[in-house]
């Protein structure tokens, strides 16, 4: 039964939707990756945009100074052929490679990288990831605009080849930064030819206007439809680059995205629907991926709106979670359980465990809170982004939430720009979120608290959690001690609870056995570079 379905599958995956060529099938024989992105992007400015649909994108047309090996993860030449790091670790020398092409021709330049670090970092951008660049001398000063002479700040251009960046205090995961958006050159006159340097989604991003310089460039954008990209001729490794083109679609739909796949519309998936799991699980030579994945997946808490802005029935609605249950049954036992934001063992750093589920507990606490029994309780609301696996977790918390607490949580979901700016305004008492890891670090996972940071979201502030992650972590002169400052610091956290986290992630894809180079990594990491389609991926396989 399970080896015919399997068969079944695997012959609509070779099938039109209309007994015609299917785009599986044409695009491999015409190495075009059609390729699953989630939700419709809120825009292609790095220096605007948060999620990872956009990431996917925005790496496939910019590239950084550095680029990762889907591989090992390690950190490889990009824009920078190479570069130096002091004996002291504070000071960092990039090498831009000669050869480096804006899409028009132009060469990138350090003076490019100044330019877009300025803009990245001034106030009025609005970057919510700004405080990516802080390890830098006064960046963090010059963001919350204490500091108005950006020639203060530890980046400088000594020559169109030469970058140099100064750091506050030897930073590890430096180079992998280099590798997100938000550290990504733009063009300066494309961005000035359509507005202000700070001026936000703008013109400039549209396919006619567009200069980028990654290994493709923008082809067709097609609203809730389709993101066609074709291989850049001025990239400066293109000769490596085996795809003529990439065609990405919004497939916020988890069961249209599932059908596409099947019959043949799709060679790669965001994710999958929970319920088809342990199907896909059970076949024989299944397309289904999965691997464990550097995230989280939690609520994020306004701790400014009542009720959630008492302490007591924020850790009453954690502690009434049965994430064990959560997993077996809704999620298929395919993730986590998490009681913190790190994931646990982030090179080797495990996270503090300060509550397990205990209904008792967690109706003690409403009761204290002044809720015996869910008596005057004023309700409370749920936000997540369309999808119906953040709907199923959502219906499932909400009727823990009711048989232990006795409390009734509406839950409501918000198409995906409506709910980013639901989060960034804070106009919600709890909403859905995930934080992937930009790099690998539990840095980059604690960083996200720190007062007024661009990602924090819930209204927790306080100084001496500020001054561990700022000052005293970057300080550390041993990894025991950097990894003691962060576990009290989330410890912290964790007591003040302005997230529940729910699970730690495994990244979940249905991929099409023609698709090469595109390995399973810790961060989901996809580097296009490498991807390839294999045309007589079929005969090789009977061959066998």
């Amino acid at each position: 039964m399970i080896r015919n379905l399997a068969t079944v599958v695997l012959a609509l995956l070779l099938a039109a939707c209309g007994g015609g060529e299917s785009n599986v099938v044409q695009g491999n024989r015409e190495g075009i990756l059609h390729y699953g992105n989630g939700s419709e992007p809120q825009g292609l400015d790095p220096h605007v945009v948060t999620g990872v649909p956009e990431n996917k994108l925005i790496r496939a047309l910019f590239e950084g100074l550095a680029v990762k090996n889907p591989y090992t993860l390690e950190p490889e030449p990009g824009v920078a052929e190479s570069w130096d790091i002091s004996a002291d670790g504070k000071v960092v020398t990039f090498h831009i490679n000669p050869e480096a092409r804006w899409s028009n021709g132009e060469p990138v330049t350090a003076g490019d990288f100044v330019w877009s670090w300025e803009r990245a970092l001034n106030p009025a951008m609005g970057n919510l990831y700004a405080y990516m660049l802080f390890p830098i001398v006064n960046a963090e000063a010059y963001a919350k605009g204490e500091l108005e002479d950006f020639e203060q700040v530890g980046i400088k251009a000594p020559d169109d080849q030469t970058l140099v960046v100064n750091l506050n205090a030897p930073t590890p995961y430096f180079i992998q930064l280099m590798d997100h958006y938000s550290t990504f050159a733009v063009h300066p006159e494309t961005i000035l030819k359509h507005g202000k340097k700070t001026d936000r989604f703008t013109r400039w991003t549209r396919v006619e206007n567009m200069v980028n310089n990654g290994p493709f460039n923008l082809k067709e954008w097609k609203l809730n439809r389709r993101i066609s990209m074709e291989k850049s001729d001025t990239y400066w490794d293109r000769d490596k680059v085996r795809l003529n083109g990439v065609i990405f679609y919004p497939t916020e739909n988890l069961v249209s995205e599932e059908r596409m796949f099947r019959v043949g519309q799709l060679h790669y998936t965001q994710t999958i629907p929970l319920d088809k799991i342990p199907v896909y699980q059970a076949m024989e030579d299944t397309p289904y991926v999965q691997a464990p994945y550097l995230g989280t997946y939690f609520y994020l808490i306004n701790t400014r709106r009542p009720p959630v802005d008492d302490v007591r029935v924020r850790k009453a609605l954690s502690m009434a979670i049965d994430r064990h249950k959560l997993n077996d049954t809704v999620l298929q036992k395919s993730n986590v359980p998490a009681y913190s934001i790190t994931p646990p063992d982030t090179l080797g750093y495990y996270p503090p465990k300060l509550f397990e589920y205990d209904p008792q507990q967690a109706r003690q606490l409403l009761a204290d809170a002044g809720y015996p029994n869910g008596e005057g309780w004023p309700g409370l609301e749920l936000i997540y982004n369309t999808s119906e696996s953040h709907r199923k977790i959502a219906v499932a918390l909400q009727q823990m939430w009711k048989d232990v607490l006795n409390i009734a949580v509406t839950i409501s979901n918000q198409e995906w720009k409506v709910y980013l700016d639901s989060v960034t305004q804070m106009d919600f008492q709890i909403a859905r979120r995930g934080w992937i890891g930009d790099y690998v670090d539990p840095n980059n996972f604690l960083d996200l608290y720190l007062t007024d940071g661009g990602n924090n979201n819930t209204g927790f502030a306080d100084p001496r959690y500020d001054e561990m992650i700022l000052e005293l972590a970057p300080q550390a002169e041993t990894q025991e001690e950097r990894y003691r400052i962060f576990y009290e610091a989330e410890t912290m956290l964790m007591e003040q609870m302005p997230i529940l986290p729910i699970y730690t992630y495994t990244s979940k894809h249905l991929i099409h056995p023609s698709v090469k180079g595109l390995p399973s990594n810790l961060m989901d990491s996809l580097n296009l570079k490498y991807v390839w389609l294999d045309p007589d991926w079929d005969q090789q396989k009977r061959a066998e």
